[in-house]
């Protein structure tokens, strides 16, 4: 996407602007030529912005491909130029290299010039054009720190015959009990609200939960387990009663390489549970009969959720409610998409963009369940500000179902170039990850002791796979071990970062 690109040129100038800034000297001589530019830049950051508001189709255009590619250009340009003055070893050097600097600040000026005037030209295409909008009164959304999509609703009869399942006596080895269905139906939500409840922390003297993923380490998910365990004295001894939790397992061999880990005598009343989307890795591990097939929530439990996510306890104007029961409707009982539609539509107003967003829901229709969710997050992620797209989309780098330190997840931001340096840059990511958890793009995982901070956050795995789809269509990063199959060889510069690398930026300053 061009926003980020511009964004990360516009903070690069910035840096050199800065009064305390170790290139002073350096910024003195030119600085004329980079106030010049960093208003250029400006400009071109606030059309970008207004054009991909409007653009919610979520296809790249020409002009955004060429805008990045040429604030790319521009910051690599700049970035090798101060650095040739900054390394140039006698005055004979530094003044040739100065003189190279006025040249290429001259001809990336007259870059930022030549797009912004095409910018321009389309500036106003896809505004809405302005009319009366129906615009009702709805109380802000709390600031308190919620995390909808793990509140459970409905599912009664599920949530019952897991627990039943789990508190019954059984001989012999631990049970296993998978829980199978598509992504996004709700397994994980099931299982944290069952592994939580107070019966079945009393029954199991150890508890332990450890997400797998795709890109599953046994070491990992092992030490995960251990890091779970709650008030334990000592290692799984014999005749304790353990409950072992296995987050997402894809493949039979997964399930193969840490079920032998478990101690399987005298461990009488055990169970594993684990989720998983794969039949086959379901029907391999129940060997009980005891799998759990997740069922699609019905017509009231859709409306429950939708409401809880959108507004919570307030009442709703009767037109807005009818709307909102089409749209959970067309959600076909799929929680994840219900909360994703619910947070997008939770700050708007304005009825006209309730059956907007309603007639899109709609249109993406398919006999694929998993490829109309996908849609429906695009719908979500397209309707994104520029910045809380480039924030979501940095989710992307970390490794997949991973718990984020906010901490490490905000100084990237900044570190990035995301948010503006005049302003106060941890509030700024605070307000920037609050809102994306209030419209259930991300997930609290831990807060503060006091419950008003998060602590530690992470997204839904197919959040994770919008974010990998939509920063290879971009060319956005270079990440860890990801190939982007998208990138074309003239592409000069691309932004290199990855979480195992995440204390080397590259950038000069």
């Amino acid at each position: 996407m061009a926003h980020a690109s511009v964004a990360s040129l516009m903070r690069t100038v910035e840096s050199l602007l800065k009064s305390n800034s170790p290139m002073q000297s350096l910024t003195c001589d030119h600085g004329e030529e980079f106030s010049a530019l960093h208003e250029k830049i400006s400009s071109l950051e606030v059309a970008v912005k207004n054009f991909e508001k409007n653009n919610v189709s979520g296809k790249m255009t020409d002009l955004e491909v060429e805008v990045k590619e040429v604030a790319n250009i521009v910051e690599q340009t700049i970035q090798l130029s101060v650095a040739e003055v900054v390394l140039a070893n006698d005055e004979n050097l530094r003044e040739k290299a100065q003189e190279r600097l006025s040249d290429s600040l001259q001809q990336v000026a007259e870059d930022i010039d030549r797009i912004c005037k095409e910018s321009t030209n389309i500036k106003d295409k896809g505004k809405h054009a302005s009319k009366e909008s129906t615009v009702q009164d709805f109380p802000s959304s709390s600031r308190n720190i919620q995390n909808v999509e793990n509140n459970m609703v409905g599912r009664d009869d599920q949530r019952e015959r897991l627990l039943n399942d789990l508190t019954t006596d059984f001989s012999g080895e631990p049970k296993v009990i998978p829980i199978v269905g598509m992504g996004g139906i709700g397994k994980t939500t099931l299982a944290k609200e069952v592994y939580n409840q107070k019966s079945i922390l009393c029954r199991f003297d150890v508890h332990a939960w450890a997400t797998v993923s795709q890109q599953h380490n046994r070491k990992e998910i092992l030490l995960g387990l251990l890091r779970s365990t709650i008030k334990m004295d000592d290692t799984v001894e014999t005749k304790k009663r353990y409950l072992i939790v296995l987050d997402d397992i894809w493949s039979c061999e997964v399930w193969d390489g840490v079920r032998r880990c478990f101690p399987t005598e005298d461990n009488v009343g055990s169970r594993i549970l684990l989720t998983t989307r794969n039949n086959e890795v379901a029907c391999y591990a129940d060997t009980e009969n005891l799998s759990l097939r997740m069922s699609f929530m019905d017509q009231d439990e859709n409306w429950s959720l939708f409401k809880s996510a959108a507004f919570s306890s307030e009442a709703l104007p009767y037109e807005f409610e009818t709307v909102g029961k089409q749209i959970a409707d067309e959600c076909h009982g799929l929680p994840l998409t219900i909360v994703v539609v619910a947070g997008l539509l939770k700050s708007r107003r304005a009825i006209e963009d309730w059956e907007s967003v309603a007639k899109d829901v709609k249109s993406f229709l398919t006999n694929d369940l998993d490829e109309q969710c996908s849609r429906v997050l695009g719908l979500s992620y397209n309707h994104l500000t520029s910045d809380l797209k480039t924030c979501l989309l940095h989710f992307g780098i970390f490794p997949e179902d991973s718990e984020i330190p906010v901490k490490k997840l905000m100084r990237s931001w900044m570190a990035e170039g995301f948010l503006k340096l005049e302003n106060d840059l941890e509030g700024e990511a605070e307000k920037c990850l609050q809102e994306l958890v209030d419209r259930c793009l991300v997930l609290v995982y831990k807060k503060s002791l006091d419950g008003t901070k998060i602590r530690s956050c992470k997204v839904h795995d197919l959040i994770y796979d919008l974010c990998v789809r939509e920063i290879q269509r971009g060319n956005v990063f270079i990440m860890n071990d990801i190939v982007l199959d998208s990138m074309h060889e003239k592409q000069p510069f691309m932004r290199v970062i990855g979480d195992e690398i995440d204390d080397c930026y590259f950038g000069f300053f």
